[in-house]
């Protein structure tokens, strides 16, 4: 873990971090990424999955997916966290990663698949959803 997150995760968790396995479009266990959450934060989001219906057919695959593959994990006090060997398997990782901030959660890449993403977002012309974000400016 970067240094300048460990004491934010130290204050916020007490260094207690949940990781599991991507379930978007952009990021799933084929290309290489897992989510890392501080312990609050993979609260929060367990909280909106409970209230999802249950028998619904898409919230029972999330459920299934995502809570049933999360495991916790510590960061230790040099700021090394140890992801369980079936995440690393399904995630294709080995000695190289990523650790991309996404607001609430980290998502960990493969070094290699990282780099292969970044390149086709750059290389792409698709701009699918644009207008879905208003009037963001920077």
């Amino acid at each position: 873990m970067p240094t300048r997150y460990r004491e934010a995760l130290q204050h916020c968790c007490q260094r207690q971090l949940i990781v599991t396995v991507a379930v978007n479009e952009r990021c799933t266990g084929e290309s290489g990424c897992l989510w890392l959450y501080p312990l609050p934060e993979w609260e929060k989001l367990e909280n909106t999955i409970r209230q999802l219906p249950t028998l619904n057919k898409a919230a029972g695959k999330l459920r299934r997916f995502l809570i049933g593959n999360a495991s916790e994990c510590e960061m230790d006090s040099q700021g090394r966290v140890l992801l369980p060997e079936k995440l690393r398997s399904f995630a294709g990782m080995d000695k190289k990663v990523i650790l991309v901030g996404q607001l609430d959660k980290f998502e960990i890449w493969h070094e290699a698949a990282w780099n292969a993403k970044e390149q086709e977002w750059i290389d792409s012309t698709d701009n699918e959803g644009v207008e879905d974000l208003g009037h963001l400016s920077f």
